[in-house]
């Protein structure tokens, strides 16, 4: 969390150095910043996880905003056609997750696609449960959701 911080710090110098403050100034002040700490500090540890969870969470953002256009394409197309082709379901998702934060995060971000919304933990917090619109294939949609939580575990671990 520092070496985010020292990151932030350094693209604000960034931005008040160029004398105007725009988003596509702070985000080559970041960008700087990042390779800054990537090459000063690579030795030091707290640092090292951050430079390497940098790029995944670029990964994952891109990868999870494709996920939630493709998941509104297929309710909005759902809505519009005569036919509809919602087969809903509420299915039990087994979690690696084990604290209360990726729990949360995970849950939520189930939440966010459409489609999908989490309805509860069990109360050994070791399943999560699930409704689902189009529930066509159960294990596509629990290999999805494990996917989509073996990505935020990356980030977050």
């Amino acid at each position: 969390m520092i070496a985010l911080t020292w990151n932030l710090l350094l693209a604000l110098i960034w931005v008040a150095l160029w004398g105007e403050f725009t988003a596509a100034n702070l985000v080559v002040g970041l960008i700087v910043g990042y390779l800054v700490l990537a090459f000063a500090l690579r030795d030091m540890p707290a640092f090292a996880s951050y430079v390497a969870k940098v790029p995944r969470a670029i990964r994952f953002f891109f990868w999870f905003n494709r996920e939630l256009i493709r998941s509104n394409l297929t309710v909005a197309y759902d809505v519009l056609t005569k036919t509809h082709y919602m087969r809903p379901g509420v299915i039990a998702v087994p979690l690696e997750a084990s604290r209360d934060g990726e729990i949360t995060i995970v849950a939520n971000l189930i939440s966010l696609t459409p489609g999908t919304l989490s309805l509860d933990v069990s109360s050994d917090r070791k399943v999560l449960y699930i409704h689902v619109m189009y529930l066509t294939d159960e294990a596509e949609v629990v290999r999805s959701i494990k996917d989509l939580e073996r990505r935020v575990l990356e980030l977050m671990r």
